[in-house]
């Protein structure tokens, strides 16, 4: 792959033979994201696990202390009092028999970051799981995107909630914020999102389970980092 100059100048910056502490990785990540515009700064691990087994997929969702830098765009299925409480909540798009028709046909894909469903409509939501699983967005009551109260879950992901899922690599990919932020508010979101994470881990699994992780910014250089530093994080960037 042909790298641009921007990027060339800002990968000679990171050690890759280094394995930083968080603090010091969000701190390098900032200075080394080669856009002119704002950039989102996230993180990669790879987890010690078997994702081709269901008791191993690590999912779950986190509420970052200092949001995402982005308000998430939010679809919810619902009817009747229930989609009113959605629209009050601030969900973006909201329906039931006609949106769900107009999703499965590929339609609107790119005008929402979220999805959130009733249980009494996950019969026919779950007809688009070919449309809406490859996205990551197939409502989920592990995720608390299948709930009756549709209101509290879309406040909730406006306000920083994300959702994590390993891939088929055992990778793992969540946002901790824009290249705007301060490394303490970076760090924080870091330290909130893998406790959960760290939470998570199937009894299954065996060996080491945090094995790599890595910053980067929006077309940015990977930063490695220490994946043995998973306590006092904040501490870290006093000292």
């Amino acid at each position: 792959m042909k790298r641009s100059k921007a990027y060339k100048d800002a990968a000679a910056k990171v050690d890759s033979d280094k394995l930083y502490s968080p603090a010091d990785a969000a701190k390098l990540a900032k200075e080394t994201s080669p856009t002119k515009f704002e950039g989102t700064v996230e993180v990669a691990l790879r987890l010690g696990v078997d994702p081709r087994k269901a008791d191993q997929i690590v999912r779950g969702t986190v509420n970052l202390p200092h949001g995402t830098g982005k308000t998430a765009r939010v679809l919810v299925f619902a009817t009747g009092d229930r989609a009113e409480a959605a629209r009050e909540a601030g969900a973006d798009i909201v329906g039931a028999d006609e949106l769900i028709d107009e999703i499965s046909k590929g339609n609107r894909l790119n005008e929402f970051d979220a999805v959130v469903a009733t249980p009494d409509l996950m019969g026919k939501v779950g007809r688009l799981g070919r449309v809406l699983g490859p996205r990551g967005l197939m409502p989920n009551p592990k995720t608390g995107t299948v709930t009756p109260d549709v209101a509290k879950a879309v406040t909730e992901i406006k306000g920083g909630k994300i959702e994590f899922r390993t891939d088929r690599q055992a990778n793992l990919h969540f946002v901790i914020g824009k290249t705007s932020f301060d490394e303490r508010q970076l760090i924080e979101n870091y330290a909130a999102a893998l406790d959960e994470v760290m939470r998570l881990k199937p009894s299954a699994a065996k060996g080491r389970y945090l094995k790599k992780v890595t910053f980067s910014t929006t077309m940015g250089p990977g930063v490695p980092v220490d994946p043995n530093v998973t306590r006092g994080l904040t501490a870290d960037l006093e000292a």
